[in-house]
Formats: C-alpha cells, structure tokens, sequence
C-alpha cells in the first residue's frame, strides 16, 4: 500500500478505513522502542512471517508495521515500533495510549520463511525487533539451528534480551553492515554448515543492499530481503 492517499480516494474507501482495533496496553522498552497491544476481531488475519499490516497514521497517510505476537482466539496482537524521528508514522505511534482506536490492515506482504532449509539467519536493526519476535516461536518448534544478527544504536542494546530473544548477536550502528569486507568476515561465514542456509535481511536499505551483495558470493542458499526504511525516504 502507498504511504499517502488524496483525500478524495480515501473517500472512495467508505468504512473500510474507519478504527477497527483498540489499544489495550503500551510500554516503552527504550526512549525509542515502544510495544503495544491490541484487540480486535482477528480470526481470519494470515500471520506468516514476512507479512506487514498498514496502520492509519493519519487522515491521509498510511504506514508499515509487522505483528510480532498474536492469539487468534482472544483477539489480540503486539506490535514493536520504533520510534525514530519526526514524521508523521513515529509521532503517531508515540502518540497512542490505552483506549485509543485506529484502523490496521491483516497482515499481507512476502513470505520469507523456507522451512526445508534447517539453518536461518537473521539480519535487521530495531525496525526488525517484531518480526524476529513472530519468528523466534516457529524457529524452536520446528528444531531450526537460528543466529539473530542486529546492528542497534547503543540506548536499545539490552532490547533482544528483555524480548526473550535468544541465539543473537548485537552489533553497533556504525556503518559496519555496509562494508563489504567486513561482513564477509564475519565468524559465521567462516563456518561451512552455513553456506546453505535460510537468508533474511530486512530493516535499513543500505545495509540490507550490502548484506545481500555479499551473501550471494559467498553461499549456496535462499536469500530474502526487504527494506523498511532509508535515510531521507518518506514512508517506505
């Protein structure tokens, strides 16, 4: 879905675009990284990993963000945003507080989980904390050797752990993971039972470019990416 929509086409929506879920908790696990419950009906909803919903940020715009738990039969789902500057989908999401209702999407987007493949690697910055949370259940369940690789400012460095995630490994935000040389040095890829593997990369354009690039000379496996934001790029 596009960021923004003209007033007049979002009239043609009607009531397809009218608050459908209601915020039920909020808690900010750093100054950036907020989480936030909700309820609505979520019987039919498709919660593969990979897949986003919209959210409603405002009369006319709209915005990007990943389930990273639910529970069909209660109707609930958390979301894990961060929170990063000033526009217009952060300001709303810092915003919101217990009551409020707004209108998301059912997840919908690409599926970049391959269970044949028994390694997956996983690769993001805090945009990426919800989906790793979605996935980390299916990674235990189906006996999956799992590395989680997250390139964090500092204040968020402790995020993985207070989310129960487990098998990862924080880097700094300091532009490593768009050097080519030293990806490719990583331990990991020194390692050959990881040169077939599950590949997902998402979170900043840049580093995902860079990642990617050196992934596919230096492996044999399936290689996902996405990018969910960029440096000056409104509403990616």
């Amino acid at each position: 879905m596009i960021s923004s929509i003209p007033k007049w086409l979002i009239g043609l929506f009607g009531n397809r675009l009218s608050p459908n879920v209601k915020v039920t908790a909020t808690t900010f696990l750093s100054p950036e990284i907020k989480k936030i419950s909700f309820k609505s009906d979520i019987s039919d909803w498709d919660f593969s990993i990979g897949y986003a919903s919209v959210i409603r940020v405002s009369e006319t715009d709209f915005r990007n963000y990943t389930v990273s738990y639910h529970n069909k039969e209660d109707g609930i789902f958390d979301m894990i945003v961060h929170i990063h500057g000033s526009g217009v989908g952060s300001l709303f999401i810092d915003s919101l507080k217990i009551g409020d209702e707004l209108f998301i999407s059912p997840p919908r987007g690409k599926k970049i989980y391959d269970p044949n493949l028994k390694n997956q690697f996983f690769f993001g910055d805090e945009t990426a904390l919800g989906v790793a949370c979605a996935f980390l259940p299916l990674l235990k369940a189906n006996g999956h050797q799992f590395q989680f690789y997250f390139e964090l400012d500092e204040a968020n460095n402790s995020i993985p752990e207070l989310l129960g995630l487990e098998n990862y490994t924080v880097f700094p935000k300091n532009n490593s993971f768009r050097n080519d040389k030293l990806i490719g040095n990583l331990p990991l890829f020194q390692m050959q039972e990881w040169d077939i593997a599950n590949f997902i990369l998402v979170g900043n354009v840049k580093s995902v470019q860079t990642f990617r690039k050196v992934l596919k000379n230096k492996t044999q496996g399936t290689i996902y990416s996405q990018g969910y934001w960029l440096e000056g790029k409104k509403g990616l």
